[in-house]
Order: structure tokens, then C-alpha cells, then sequence
């Protein structure tokens, strides 16, 4: 892992570059998660153009910071994005769920110019089912265990993502990981997204419970540049359940686009 300093703390990302020409790729994580959901991408995208993932702060190697719920964690949250595509000359935004949010954000309130947006399992709007906060703050191991039923993170994966999600979520923790939650849920730009300015893609697995298809066809229907595309097959974590098809999604938007 290599590491930027930044605001007063450390970000943690890994990189793949294999000499391929083009953007590099900066994917963002979502609630609950650190940079390895992108393994996939990391070890079969990084053959044609460099892949870039890190950890938001308070998720895995990366360092904490003290900031309020909502509008105050995203944006320190893009303050780690974006310190990371400056060190890395990243040029398009893979974000996942929170992650999403993160890169929606960016793109709509921060002065970078990126080539492109990924938006995975995310959406505009980002509402918690009730239950689940309630047991993020009470009952955390139900909350994990809530989030890895069937069509929620995952539609029918092998043992070995589920398992690696679950001890990745309990490592990073009940209070980090209900901040995350918590933040999406006050989440809201579904009047902004006109704002976006790049080419994005809104990426869905077919089976996502949490952010369903139709957040994704509200994405590309209210960002001028933007088309829509579904991963068969997966639910949320698209990107780890079936990285194939994740992988030539994204390939055919950059190959489309010419980014």
C-alpha cells in the first residue's frame, strides 16, 4: 500500500499499473468497506489502463478523522479522493455506494476536472431501510449479517467474498461504519445531477436489493451524459461477484466515450 498525507491525516490506496496507456481508474469503496472489493478490477482491469484503489479514512490502513454525520463526512471523504487522484493523476471515478455519493459529490460541489464517473450501486438519493440503522447502533453483528442475505451486497457469490466482506466490515468497525450509513442516508442530490458535467455510466448488478435498478436509471436519465448499464448475475458489490462483466461494462463506456 503507498500512502498520501493529507488535512492533518493519512490515506492508504494501492495501485496496478501495468504500463497500459489511458486514465487511470480510482475506485472508491463503499459503507463499511476498504479497497479490497476491488480485486477484481485491480488484477483484470490494470492489463488495459492503470487501476487505483484506496482506503477512505477510518477503513483499513487509512487514518480517522472527527467530523460530523452527512454532508460533513462526505466531503472529508472526497477530501481523501481527491489527495489520491492528485498523487496518482487518477481521471476517472469508479464509486461504489457510498462511494457513489463520494464521486456524485465531488463532481458536483468540488473544482476537478475528471474524465469520467462509474456510479455503482448507488444513487442520488441514498434512504436506510429503518431496521438496519437501528441495528448498525444497537445490534451489529445482525446489521452484517442483514447486509450479506441474499440480494442485498450479493446475489449468489462464492463463500470466499462473503466471508472476506463480513470480516472486512467487522474490522473497520460499528462506529465507522454506521457513520457511513448514516451519511448516505441524509444523502441527496436528485436536484443537482444536472450539475454533473462528464460522461458517467450507471452501473446496477440485476439483482441489487439496496440500490435497486431504477436509482441507476434515475442517474442516467438526469445527468446529461450519461447511459445505463445492468451486471447479470450480482447484486450490490457487482464489481466482486461478477468482476467479468463489471469489468467489460466499464471497458465499453471508456472504449464508447474515448476516454
Amino acid at each position: 500500500m503507498q500512502t498520501v498525507t493529507h488535512h492533518g491525516r493519512t490515506t492508504a490506496y494501492r495501485v496496478a499499473d501495468r504500463g497500459a496507456e489511458g486514465s487511470a481508474l480510482l475506485c472508491v469503496h463503499g459503507s463499511g468497506g476498504t479497497h479490497e472489493v476491488w480485486k477484481g478490477q485491480l488484477g483484470r482491469l490494470a492489463g488495459q489502463r492503470p487501476v487505483v484503489a484506496l482506503d477512505l479514512s477510518g477503513h483499513g490502513d487509512s487514518a480517522d478523522f472527527d467530523a460530523d454525520l452527512g454532508w460533513e463526512t462526505i466531503s472529508a471523504y472526497a477530501d481523501d479522493v481527491l489527495a489520491v487522484a492528485d498523487e496518482t493523476d487518477a481521471g476517472v471515478l469508479v464509486g461504489n455506494s457510498l462511494g457513489g455519493a463520494v464521486a456524485l459529490h465531488i463532481a458536483i460541489e468540488r473544482d476537478h476536472d475528471f474524465d469520467g464517473l462509474v456510479l455503482t450501486g448507488t444513487g442520488a438519493k441514498l434512504p436506510v431501510l429503518a431496521d438496519l440503522r437501528e441495528w448498525l447502533e444497537s445490534d451489529f453483528d445482525r446489521a452484517v449479517e442483514f447486509l450479506h442475505g441474499e440480494n442485498r451486497l450479493f446475489h449468489d457469490a462464492d463463500s470466499r467474498y462473503t466471508r472476506l466482506s463480513t470480516e472486512a466490515m467487522k474490522a473497520v468497525g460499528q462506529r465507522v461504519t454506521r457513520r457511513d450509513f448514516e451519511s448516505c442516508h441524509v444523502f441527496d442530490v436528485r436536484d443537482k445531477l444536472g450539475d454533473v458535467d462528464v460522461p458517467t455510466l450507471a452501473l446496477v448488478g440485476e439483482h441489487d436489493h439496496l440500490t435497486p435498478p431504477d436509482y441507476h436509471e434515475e442517474l442516467a436519465d438526469a445527468i446529461p451524459d450519461a447511459r445505463y448499464r445492468e451486471v447479470l448475475g450480482a447484486a450490490h458489490l457487482a464489481m466482486l461477484e461478477e468482476p467479468e462483466g463489471f469489468n467489460a461494462a466499464v471497458r465499453d463506456f471508456l472504449d464508447e466515450t474515448g476516454i
